[in-house]
């Protein structure tokens, strides 16, 4: 199933904080709803991947994407430049009907369980204050790294919140899932291909168990490719 999420004459800028157009996107999300038809974790050079935004975009349209995030590291850049290249290309009749919906995003470094997570952050304002010290760059410390402290500052610049590749930790994700759950977390990265396949398909035994998971606790099931090279239909 495929939801009408088009751009049309929405603002960019309002489109990917559409927190209502997200959430229905996610309820309809299925094993083969990645890569070509929605993907939502992906990197740019803004952060530690090698496609340009710019490239991105042209590639997402070729694919023909309905929806997507770019989630760089600790940084909106990858995405503001994204954008506005929709922005421009929405003037265009050549782009305008098959440009997909651009979401905020954002892949935050936390800590839960004394492990080293990632949390993946969408549909949030940008601009919030609540996020300031999440976008510079490096990996927040101290108190600020706490999985807690990265959930409420996505929550309250509106945006959801999602605990990425959940069986790519020390810890198993039995026992984060759970505990993440209890700070709140909307939703987790079900459909992931954690051996790198080719072509890309969600890994069976960690989508059974996430799976599993999120339909205890009431959670959003996502998928992403996790793109760092070249090619938006697979992670290398």
């Amino acid at each position: 199933m495929v939801v009408n999420i088009a751009q049309g004459s929405a603002s960019p800028k309002i489109a990917a904080k559409n927190q209502q157009a997200l959430r229905q996107v996610w309820e309809t999300i299925e094993p083969d709803s990645c890569p070509y038809r929605y993907n939502f974790h992906m990197h740019t050079i803004y952060s530690d991947g090698r496609l340009k935004p710019e490239e991105l975009i042209k590639q997402a349209i070729t694919i023909g994407l309905k929806g997507f995030a770019i989630t760089d590291h600790h940084s909106v850049a990858g995405y503001q430049v994204a954008q506005a290249c929709i922005e421009k290309w929405q003037q265009e009749p050549s782009f305008c009907d098959s440009l997909p919906h651009l979401w905020t995003g954002v892949e935050i470094t936390a800590n839960l369980l004394d492990d080293d997570i990632h949390i993946l952050g969408y549909a949030f304002d940008p601009e919030h204050a609540s996020l300031n010290r999440y976008l510079t760059g490096t990996a927040p410390t101290g108190n600020d790294a706490e999985a807690g402290a990265v959930i409420d500052a996505i929550h309250q610049a509106g945006g959801l919140a999602v605990l990425a590749h959940p069986a790519r930790y020390r810890k198993s994700a039995d026992e984060l899932i759970t505990a993440i759950a209890n700070l709140g977390i909307d939703g987790v990265e079900t459909y992931y291909a954690y051996t790198n396949p080719e072509p890309w398909q969600p890994s069976p035994k960690q989508t059974k168990q996430v799976k599993q998971l999120s339909a205890t606790y009431n959670l959003f099931n996502t998928c992403g490719t996790d793109t760092h090279g070249l090619s938006l239909l697979k992670r290398i």
